[in-house]
């Protein structure tokens, strides 16, 4: 999600290029108030502001307990609700990196790391609504966390690198909820950690974070979809999708039933993947294929059907490990940096958030559409297009995590890098916000900025409650740029040291939107 100076690496590529309504509550009958309704103006403040009709609620933040002896983790990201009843639900939120500075400091010392690996991962957390209001449940028998300390197994056939289980997950990007009802949490820049090497051993990048030089485990037990069982946080890691930058794993179902997911590699010339499942309720076996935009095709990664990796790779289990290298045999397109991507309910096509590419001069991204022959998910063939394209015509830059409500509206982040805010290209741009493109009304076809971001941080994670009438959003990394504890860019959200946290989204305009009486 997002780029520091220190991974500059991973912030370009190549090529540019369904929501449920079935717990929708019947729009009221009661005529909501009006709003001149126009984009915020772009902010440089520390503050996360609202567009009128819309109002913030900070739902928990950083080092809140969740329980007895957890606390909730650091740099909140992707959120998923699953329900318990019409009143209560489960969230899932990912953890994806630290700031040493906040956690503990620069040292790298034993008990530093262990601190910071404690602050990494995901929360489960119980979420009750009273009114129109969602609180935090504390002491929940659900609450709990999953840390880089956790022992996860794989789901595959062999052992990954000598062991059948990971010790931990970490760089937690977006993710997914299946059809039955379990999340996904994706590893992203899990080198930030580990560093990375190809499949003939040689170093591909060094650890930022320098957790091996005290913990020597294998970079390649990290990079992959993590399925987690909400009432239990049992998980595991699915290898079957492949090692990756995974930046989300989104899922629907073929016409033939079969599960299929979609997730996109967010680093330097990566690419789209798509996995098509052996089952309609798992997504442990199946295959997997790489998109290659110029011949409008998927590409088979499995070793018996491409003589190229049968003649490259020892079997399917290094394929697995090894993703990128495969897909770059078999010919996939390099991409803008792939992030979110979702099903647009209108069309049923595949939306892909592609947020910039530096070296080619592309600082804006755009949204990639992706046709599916006969509009099903299960084909190898489709056609594509730009949906939106980024710019200060626009008003906004490098999209990144997306939803779409129930009217086909597409909510969006952007993740301009902190030290790019307000200059170059970004210039004019403000931080980084919370946007909404309409689809119909007075304003179809209008990008409006809703909300802007607090210093240095981005909104990530974006989540509608089932009613449609609370968007849960997480506010990540604010004041990421401070030097030191007594050189802060942002005190957001007490006037201290800041806090990375969820928030609530709420109000009449949000109502408006949703019965489509704008």
């Amino acid at each position: 999600m997002k780029r520091r100076d220190f991974l500059e690496f991973l912030g370009y590529s190549g090529i540019g290029l369904s929501v449920s309504s079935t717990f929708l509550a019947c729009a009221s009958n009661l005529p909501l108030p009006s709003y001149t309704f126009k984009s915020l103006p772009p902010s440089l403040e520390d503050k996360l502001i609202t567009i009128e009709g819309l109002e913030s609620k900070i739902l928990i933040r950083w080092a809140d307990k969740i329980n007895a002896t957890q606390k909730f983790g650091y740099n909140n990201d992707f959120i998923a609700f699953h329900p318990l009843d019409k009143d209560r639900g489960l969230l899932w939120v990912n953890h994806e990196y630290v700031n040493a500075l906040f956690i503990k400091g620069p040292e790298r010392s034993k008990a530093n790391i262990d601190l910071e690996r404690l602050e990494v991962g995901g929360s489960i957390i119980e979420i009750k609504k009273q009114g129109d209001d969602w609180s935090f449940v504390k002491n929940s028998k659900y609450n709990r966390r999953l840390d880089a300390f956790t022992e996860i197994p794989f789901a595959w056939h062999e052992p990954i690198m000598g062991s059948k289980v990971a010790i931990g997950t970490m760089s937690g990007c977006a993710g997914g909820y299946t059809p039955w009802g379990t999340f996904l949490s994706c590893e992203e820049n899990t080198d930030m950690f580990w560093g990375d090497r190809d499949r003939k051993g040689k170093e591909l990048t060094k650890s930022w974070m320098q957790w091996d030089s005290v913990y020597p485990l294998a970079p390649e037990h990290y990079g992959y979809v993590v399925e987690v069982e909400p009432k239990t946080g049992k998980a595991k890691k699915l290898v079957s999708m492949g090692r990756c930058a995974h930046e989300c794993a989104t899922v629907t179902k073929a016409k033939n039933g079969k599960v299929v997911a979609y997730t996109g590699d967010d680093s330097i010339n990566e690419h789209l993947y798509k996995f098509i499942s052996d089952s309609d309720s798992s997504l442990e076996k199946g295959k997997l294929y790489v998109a290659n935009l110029e011949k409008g095709e998927w590409i088979s990664l499995d070793i018996n059907d491409q003589p190229v990796l049968k003649q490259n790779f020892k079997n399917q289990t290094e394929i697995q490990v090894f993703t990128r290298e495969a897909a770059k045999l078999v010919g996939a397109t390099p991409l803008d940096r792939p992030e979110d991507i979702e099903f647009d309910p209108l069309t049923g096509h595949v939306m892909v958030a592609l947020t910039n590419n530096k070296v080619k001069k592309n600082y804006y991204g755009s949204f990639l559409k992706i046709m599916e022959k006969d509009n099903d998910p299960g084909s190898l063939k489709f056609s594509h297009d730009t949906f939106i394209a980024g710019g200060k015509d626009q008003g906004f830059a490098c999209p990144d995590n997306m939803v779409f409500d129930v009217k086909g509206n597409l909510w969006f982040t952007t993740d301009i890098s902190g030290d790019a805010v307000g200059t170059g290209p970004y210039e004019g741009l403000g931080n980084n916000g919370l946007y909404v493109f309409l689809r119909s009304g007075d304003h179809k076809g209008q990008v409006i900025r809703v909300a802007t971001a607090p210093t240095d941080a981005e909104f990530t994670g974006p989540c509608f409650s089932p009613d449609y009438k609370t968007l849960f959003l997480s506010v990540q990394h604010p004041g990421e740029e401070s030097k030191s504890a007594t050189q802060l860019t942002s005190t957001w959200p007490d006037g201290g040291i800041p806090k990375p946290s969820v928030v609530t989204l709420q109000g009449p305009l949000l109502d408006k939107i949703i019965a489509g009486n704008l």
